[in-house]
């Protein structure tokens, strides 16, 4: 039975003396994985060892990973002799997708300072918070990111390195230019001493309605994190040995297309810090666009993608998906939101021979929870997968009276890899972050074989007079039907029930089908009071956020003011 025998193997990697030896503290607290690195510098500098094979592509640029380092080695000593970045001190990076940003964020961990990637795809007002609520002492930014700062970069007094400024261009007071920089002799970095407990970094939540809140984490909980995806990895590859055989005899040297923002835990973990430490090659986008990834999957022989639900969908609907331009793609990885069952079965029908996989966390937990891959992906498509071996899952309105299995509720997370606070913001950390339990926000449950669910995000129910609608049920069943290609179901005040269900759909097909026809399909397959009171139909693409999420306050918005 394959269950035994990934269950078996689970068991083999965590043993006392294997690779991913998990420890149990007798004192209690959580399990942690035992080999894991002490910091976060020194989890980077195990990479030095890959040498001269090739690291980045990113347009006509190409390094290998001693280029890469010698690169960091340059920036770093110019944080700190020319800009005085010591140990502790916070640095912000605001640029898109390119090998600079890569870079800038090892050079600030060689400095043991605290990195803060800011939201590159924000406006003037969300990196404006992020650096004041930060208190950045140094800024990394791209040419576009400084125009949106000018005034406030003036007003802050906050020195900033740019990278892209033309030969031609003045270089604006306060600023240095990123390319001069690299190109300066070496500079002594001295030696600091790095604690486990010590802050590694500040990533800001890539929230849908309300300000970004500063997740700050230790080293500790990122080398964790980084373990643990590791060991997601090594188990994938022993419980599905057939697939991995057919990627392995093909001939192509693992490579990774990045598309996803580095700002987000799933871009500048799972993507790059994990590819960084495991000598994998990585093909870099500067934004996404469904015809470039093609051209990059051909012509840089591209073996693995992982994408938001929207990017997936886009891929496996092109007429360029399954042919020669993706004979090299054989692992293809949703995350940053929930997929529908649709695209699911999809991905197995277009690839069935790739190793798909899936997962759950947050910012908050460092990207860590649960995880599924390869022939487990196939055997439960719409689980999250097992909770990873230094994580404990609870299912209900407190983690200290746990529902029985099977049954739904709040999910709340244990691990080492859980954020040590939101930064400055004390009590709504102690909100999220109940006695080393942290309140995830989602609903879901544990199956009889130990298999998560996520069924609902806590805040996107919809009451309607006392009866409560799951949002992403609705947008689930929605999509199903043929010509939506995505929907959003949004919550609207009614005098009379208190809440109405507005359903916003998208669809490109010729005729569209009608609010109509779309609430009898859902009428035929959910209860009647979760057929939508009104259905708004668009062609343009939902909005969201950078790892994916719809902005329903955007869209809520926009329905009462029209």
């Amino acid at each position: 039975m394959k269950l035994e025998q990934w269950q078996s193997a689970w068991q083999q990697l965590i043993a006392p003396g294997a690779p991913f030896e998990v420890v149990t503290p007798a004192e209690g607290g959580p399990a942690y994985f035992r080999n894991a690195a002490a910091n976060l510098l020194e989890a980077i500098d195990v990479a030095r060892q890959h040498g001269d094979r090739e690291f980045l592509v990113w347009e006509q640029q190409r390094l290998t990973f001693t280029e890469f380092f010698a690169q960091v080695d340059r920036l770093a000593g110019q944080l700190v002799q020319r800009f005085g970045v010591r140990q502790g001190d916070r640095v912000a990076i605001a640029m898109r997708n390119q090998p600079a940003w890569l870079v800038a964020f090892v050079a600030i961990q060689r400095c043991a300072a605290v990195g803060v990637p800011l939201n590159s795809w924000g406006l003037r007002d969300e990196l404006f918070h992020g650096l004041q609520d930060s208190g950045a002492t140094v800024l990394l930014c791209d040419e576009p990111r400084l125009q949106l700062l000018a005034d406030d970069l003036r007003t802050l007094e906050l020195p900033s390195i740019v990278v892209g400024l033309s030969d031609g261009q003045a270089v604006p007071p306060l600023c240095q230019r990123y390319e001069t920089l690299l190109q300066e002799p070496p500079l002594d970095v001295p030696a600091v001493r790095i604690e486990a407990d010590d802050p590694a970094l500040i990533l800001y939540t890539s929230g849908t309605t309300s300000r970004a809140k500063g997740v700050l984490s230790s080293h500790r909980a990122v080398c964790q994190a980084l373990t643990a995806l590791e060991f997601q990895g090594m188990f994938g590859a022993m419980s599905s040995p057939e697939r991995i055989g057919a990627m392995m005899k093909s001939g192509f040297a693992p490579t990774s297309l990045m598309a996803v923002p580095l700002f987000h835990v799933s871009g500048l973990h799972a993507q790059f810090l994990l590819a960084l430490r495991g000598g994998r090659r990585v093909v870099m986008m500067y934004k996404w666009d469904v015809d470039k990834a093609f051209d990059l999957i051909r012509d840089e022989r591209c073996t693995q993608f992982n994408g938001a639900p929207v990017m997936m969908q886009q891929l496996l609907t092109s007429p360029r998906f399954g042919g020669a331009d993706t004979a090299s793609l054989f692992a293809l990885g949703l995350g940053g939101a929930a997929a529908t069952s649709s695209l699911l079965a999809h991905l197995r029908e277009r690839k069935p021979e790739a190793i798909a996989g899936a997962g759950f966390g947050l910012t908050e937990s460092n990207g860590i929870g649960a995880a599924i891959g390869g022939d487990q992906f196939v055997y439960k498509p719409g689980s999250v997968g097992w909770p990873l071996p230094i994580v404990e899952v609870r299912i209900g309105d407190s983690p200290h009276e746990p529902l029985p299995q099977g049954q739904e509720g709040l999910i709340w997370l244990r691990s080492p890899t859980l954020m040590s606070a939101y930064w400055n913001l004390p009590q709504a950390s102690a909100e999220t972050l109940q006695d080393g339990w942290l309140d995830t926000g989602d609903i879901g449950h544990l199956d009889g074989e130990g298999f998560l669910y996520i069924t609902d995000r806590a805040k996107d129910l919809i009451n309607r007079g006392g009866e409560k609608i799951s949002a992403g049920e609705v947008e689930s069943c929605a999509c199903e039907m043929p010509g939506v290609i995505e929907a959003a179901a949004i919550a609207i005040a009614d005098e009379t029930l208190g809440e109405r269900l507005v359903l916003i759909v998208r669809s490109e097909a010729d005729p569209a089908p009608s609010g109509e026809q779309i609430c009898a399909f859902i009428g035929q397959r959910l209860a009647a009071y979760k057929v939508p009171a009104q259905v708004h139909i668009q062609r343009e693409p939902l909005p969201r956020n950078a790892s994916g999420k719809v902005l329903k306050g955007e869209l809520k918005e926009f329905l009462v003011n029209r």
